[in-house]
């Protein structure tokens, strides 16, 4: 019987290998669990070419926004362990909406398999340019005299922009109602036409609409000033350290894919990385690269949600 379960198992190695080895040989998927325009899809798009020429094979970027990113997450999860339904992991997807909501379909510790962060951004408060305020003073000042006269948009109910202005107003005793999108595009759309006069986001996808001046930057999460930004704070620098915390974008697929695919994953977002020209398309959205093991990756997921968690339990915050 030990015979037959050890010839069991090395046959299964060589099949996982077999397979890899042949992965892939048709397109792969890189699902996107928000609308079109955020910056989880920035992120996306740009990986998406070079990784399909390290990979030998189309990877086809596609959009399924709702839920704060739960939709999409849930489909990746789902998803046959075979290395051709990837998605992306955002912060929202594994770690602040599953610490805000304990109906989420999904564990986002055991039901995936992490696979590499590509890069790691700053999020920001940004307000229409007919907000009164220009300056972060002037912001706080202006929405703690207006209790619940402002309004902000957020990717989606349980999203960091969601989770992070929730912490940030239990620290400054404000308030302002939360709008929540299917997507940082939506929402940031709604905003530079100002139906909503403010919005937290992820830099990348709100810093062409600062450039042109349809966004004004109040105060941003960083380890230190964005240089696209250097007049604007940190939420550190403003005394509110719990809130200075970045985004992370990675490529995550469902539980149980083989190491080997895993690891030629990996190693094609490494390679489609070296490319200077994709670094500097990452990078000029004030992202940082990060490329790091599945390991890393892995326990970077379990940290996050564990801090998350921490909030929701001190703060008592509580879907809306």
């Amino acid at each position: 019987m030990q015979r037959r379960n050890l010839l069991a198992l090395a046959l299964a190695a060589t099949a996982g290998t077999a397979f890899a080895q042949g992965y892939p040989n048709k397109p792969v998927k890189l699902l996107v669990p928000f609308a079109p325009g955020g910056t989880t899809d920035i992120i996306a798009r740009v990986i998406a070419d070079p990784l399909s020429r390290a990979l030998g094979q189309s990877v086809v970027v596609e959009n399924r926004g709702g839920g704060g990113g739960v939709i999409g997450a849930q489909e990746t999860a789902r998803a046959a362990p075979d290395g051709y339904n990837l998605g992306v992991a955002t912060v929202s997807t594994t770690a602040a909406n599953p610490a805000i909501n304990s109906k989420i379909p999904y564990n986002p510790i055991t039901d995936f398999t992490p696979i590499i962060n590509i890069a790691a951004t700053p999020n920001i408060i940004a307000v229409h340019p007919s907000f009164p305020a220009k300056d972060y003073k002037s912001f706080l000042a202006e929405i703690q005299k207006n209790p619940g006269k402002y309004s902000y948009a957020s990717s989606g109910t349980g999203g960091i922009g969601h989770l992070l202005m929730e912490l940030y107003k239990s620290l400054t005793n404000s308030f302002v109602t939360h709008i929540p999108y299917r997507g940082a595009g939506p929402a940031l759309n709604d905003t530079v036409a100002g139906q909503v006069p403010i919005i937290f986001d992820n830099l990348p996808s709100a810093l062409p609409f600062i450039k042109s001046g349809k966004l004004v930057p109040i105060v941003v999460s960083a380890p230190q000033r964005v240089a696209a930004l250097p007049n604007v704070p940190t939420f550190k620098e403003v005394g509110l350290e719990p809130v200075n915390r970045m985004a992370y974008y990675g490529i995550l697929g469902p539980k149980n894919l083989p190491k080997d695919v895993v690891d030629k994953i990996n190693g094609g977002v490494k390679k489609a990385l070296e490319d200077a020209a994709v670094r500097k398309r990452i990078e000029d959205t004030d992202s940082i690269i990060v490329a790091n093991t599945p390991e890393q990756f892995a326990e970077q997921i379990k940290a996050e949600f564990g801090v998350y968690k921490q909030v929701v339990q001190k703060q008592k915050l509580t879907l809306e």
